[in-house]
């Protein structure tokens, strides 16, 4: 019944059934509803009804845009724009639509330039700032290396164990990684601190003041150090380094002694100036003076003599001889034992005791003619005499040369009579001491 009536109240529809939309579920209820009513009911109080509900429909629209006013207003702009949003938005979808195939031919590209198989620039730059990253504290570790080096070397007082074995450290470092300009950059920088430290040991060795201890700790030194300095593929055997040691250790003893009588310089200035006195009065004439060369002399010869002394006893006592060699050594194919036809070069002391005399002698020559008291003369001659005979117990006596100097002729007897004295002495202090050793 309620379709029927549907029907009818639809005019517009009735052509084409095709084309008619389904009826409203809520019509179809108001129409059922209807027909269930009787016609007075129809025409007496649904009217009403539909006049109530109108307007409580009314009231409802007003209340609802008064309230929500605003919101209403928007959302009917909002629905304004879909006519060009949604082509718009069909536009852009359309775009990456196309698109799609070309970012999957990019991402496929990359992922073959850029896999971990591939050797790229790129990645190979990007492995090498990781690893610079995994490992910056143990690059920083090295990089601290020469500062700790410099530093141990200049504190007070030097700390030359732990300088040394910084060094070796880096050594080591260098042969593991021979390649690296790191490496051979604090390398570099180790050889100059190095050479600084050498440096610093040598003129500890001019120290005036120097004990056979400090000695031995700073040839020690040296014969760690001196290895690192050396230029490499040398060849240098222990036997040569021994050698250069030992002229390095005379050679600064030598520049010591020298300073210290160099420091004389007053007094020698003043025997100076007596000689030049001497010579203006003649040969002729007497001459009475002498008493500032022998105040000269007297502490020159002193001077030298302590200090030969401890020169060649302190040489004797960190470059000990070495054992004699066979005779199976003579004839030996080695050719590093045969590529020098002067080896073995004598040892520095062999000749530096006939330097140290060749200097007394000559001081003597040029400044004792000079002393014309008797006394004087026989008491610096005495004193040179035990300065050889200090010696003569090191094995460098000079006792014989003393005869080479030319003091005049009346001088000669003088000469004679000291020596005699000497010898004389000596053998009884020889005598004594063999009698308390038995």
């Amino acid at each position: 019944m309620a379709d029927l009536l549907y029907d009818l109240l639809s005019p517009s529809f009735s052509g084409d059934p095709s084309s008619r939309p389904a009826p409203d579920p809520s019509s179809l209820e108001y129409l059922t509803s209807l027909s269930s009513q009787p016609i007075t009911a129809l025409e007496t109080t649904e009217p009403q009804a539909l006049a109530q509900t109108s307007h409580g429909l009314l009231l409802s629209i007003q209340a609802l845009s008064k309230k929500s006013h605003k919101q209403v207003i928007e959302s009917a702009n909002h629905h304004s724009t879909l006519r060009t949003s949604l082509p718009a938005l069909a536009a852009s979808t359309a775009d990456l639509r196309h698109s799609i195939p070309k970012l999957d031919h990019e991402a496929v590209r990359f992922s073959t330039n850029y896999s971990k198989s591939s050797e790229s620039d790129v990645l190979l730059r990007r492995k090498k700032a990781l690893l610079l990253s995994r490992n910056v504290e143990r690059l920083v570790d090295v990089l601290e290396l020469p500062n700790l080096l410099s530093t141990a070397i200049s504190t007070a007082p030097v700390n030359y164990s732990s300088a040394l074995d910084l060094n070796g450290h880096i050594r080591r470092l260098h042969s593991l990684y021979p390649d690296s300009p790191l490496v051979t950059s604090i390398a570099a920088q180790a050889d100059e601190a190095m050479r600084t430290m050498a440096a610093n040991l040598i003129q500890s060795l001019k120290s005036p003041g120097l004990k056979l201890a400090a000695s031995l700790r700073t040839i020690s030194w040296l014969r760690r150090v001196l290895p690192d300095l050396e230029a490499a593929g040398t060849g240098k055997g222990h036997d040569t380094q021994e050698r250069v040691l030992g002229a390095l250790f005379l050679v600064c003893r030598l520049a010591t002694l020298v300073n210290m009588l160099d420091a004389l310089e007053p007094l020698r200035d003043l025997a100076d100036q007596e000689k030049a006195r001497q010579k203006a009065i003649g040969s002729g004439n007497a001459w009475s003076g002498g008493q500032q060369t022998e105040r000269y002399l007297k502490r020159y010869i002193e001077i030298f003599r302590e200090q030969s002394f401890a020169i060649v006893s302190m040489f004797k006592s960190i470059f000990p001889p070495a054992a004699p060699k066979g005779n199976g050594d003579e004839g030996s194919d080695d050719p590093l034992k045969q590529q020098d036809a002067l080896e073995p070069m004598p040892a520095a002391l062999a000749t530096f005791p006939l330097h140290l005399a060749d200097m007394l002698l000559e001081t003597l020559r040029l400044y004792l003619p000079t002393v014309k008291d008797q006394a004087s003369r026989d008491s610096l001659l005495t004193q040179v005499l035990y300065c050889a005979g200090s010696l003569g117990r090191l094995g460098g006596d000079f006792g014989l040369f003393l005869a080479s100097l030319d003091l005049g002729p009346e001088a000669e007897e003088e000469w004679v009579e000291v020596v005699k004295r000497h010898r004389a002495l000596a053998g009884r202090l020889e005598s004594i001491v063999g009698d308390q050793k038995k």
